[in-house]
C-alpha cells in the first residue's frame, strides 16, 4: 500500500461526469486546496499538508489522469486542459462546503492554480505557485540550448501515439529521471513515496502526456485570449521558484507581474520539489500569503 498523509481522511469525490478525484482531506477551518506537480501525487504535500491543518482544512487532490484519480480518455482535446482541470478543483472544493479557498500548487498543479485564479476569481482568495512559469510564457523564454532542460514539453507536445509509446516502453527511468536531476536533497523522497510516484506514474503515461500535450495546444490559447483581453489574477498571489529567470535569462518577476498586480515573488535554493526538500520554508511562505 502506498504512504499516505498522516491524520488525513482518504475520500473519492465526483466532479465531473465520469470523473472522480482521490482526495485526502484533513483539520477544519478556511479551506486550502493544495495541488500536486509532474511525477508525483497528492502525498507531495504530506509535510505542508500536516502544518496547515492545525488550523485549517487542507484539500489535496490527485489531479485528474495522475495517481488514484480517475485517468478519462481526452476525445475532443480539451480533457486535459487547464480550464477543465480547474473547474474540477472548483467543484470539489464546493463538495467540501468551500465555496471560497486559498490555492496552492506546485509545478503541474500550479498551471492548473493558474486557470483557476483567471476563470474562478470570485472562488479563490489567495494564489501560491511554485516553481513554474505560465504556458504562454513558457514557450516563450525556452530557446537554444538551454531549451534542453525541457526536453519533455517538447517530446509530450507531439500528436498522439509517438510519445506514449516511446515513454511507455521504459516509464520507470523516464519518470525516475526527473524525481532524480530535480532534487537536491535525495533523501526529500525517501524510497516508498519515490516508488510510488513511480507506480502512479507507470500507470498513467497516456493522460499524463494529454495533459502535457494540453499545454502545447489549448492552454496556450486560452492564456493568449486572456492575455489580449487584458485579464489578471486579481488576488494575492504569491510566487515560490527556484531562479529559472537567472538559468534562461529572463526576469522571471517581471513576467510574473504582468498577470498578477498583487505579487509577492521569491527564489529558493532547494531542487524543484521543494515541498519535499524545504517544508518549512513553504509552510512559512503560505502563511504569510493566508495572512495578506
Amino acid at each position: 500500500m502506498d504512504p499516505r498523509i498522516n491524520g488525513f481522511d482518504y475520500r473519492r469525490v465526483g466532479v465531473a461526469d465520469g470523473v472522480t478525484l482521490n482526495v485526502a482531506v484533513g483539520g477544519s477551518g478556511p479551506a486550502v486546496v493544495l495541488l500536486h506537480g509532474f511525477p508525483q501525487t497528492h502525498l507531495m504535500w504530506r509535510h505542508v499538508a500536516a502544518d496547515l491543518a492545525a488550523d485549517h482544512t487542507v484539500i489535496c487532490p490527485d489531479l485528474r489522469g495522475y495517481g488514484d484519480s480517475d485517468r478519462p480518455v481526452d476525445t475532443d482535446g480539451t480533457g486535459y486542459a487547464k480550464r477543465t482541470m480547474a473547474a474540477d478543483v472548483v467543484t470539489l472544493a464546493r463538495a467540501f462546503g468551500h465555496e471560497r479557498f486559498a490555492l496552492a500548487g506546485h509545478d503541474r498543479g500550479a498551471l492548473v492554480a493558474f486557470r483557476a485564479g483567471l476563470d474562478h476569481p470570485a472562488a479563490i482568495s489567495r494564489l501560491a505557485l511554485l516553481d513554474v512559469v505560465p504556458t504562454l510564457d513558457m514557450w516563450d523564454v525556452l530557446h537554444g540550448t538551454s531549451a534542453a532542460v525541457a526536453f519533455h514539453l517538447y517530446l509530450m507536445a507531439q500528436p498522439p501515439g509517438l510519445p506514449e509509446e516511446l515513454i511507455g516502453g521504459s516509464p520507470d527511468a523516464f519518470f525516475g529521471h526527473f524525481l532524480d536531476v530535480w532534487t537536491r536533497d535525495p533523501e526529500a523522497l525517501p524510497a516508498d513515496v519515490r516508488a510510488a510516484y513511480l507506480r502512479a506514474s507507470r500507470d498513467a503515461v497516456t493522460s499524463i502526456v494529454a495533459d502535457y500535450r494540453a499545454s502545447a495546444g489549448i492552454d496556450v490559447a486560452h492564456d493568449s485570449a486572456d492575455r489580449a483581453a487584458g485579464n489578471r489574477l486579481r488576488m494575492p498571489v504569491t510566487v515560490l521558484q527556484q531562479d529559472w529567470g537567472a538559468a534562461l535569462g529572463y526576469d522571471a518577476a517581471e513576467v510574473w507581474r504582468a498577470w498578477a498586480p498583487d505579487l509577492e515573488h521569491r527564489t529558493v535554493t532547494s531542487g524543484h520539489f521543494m515541498a519535499e526538500e524545504a517544508p518549512a520554508e513553504v509552510v512559512r511562505t503560505l502563511r504569510a500569503l493566508l495572512d495578506r
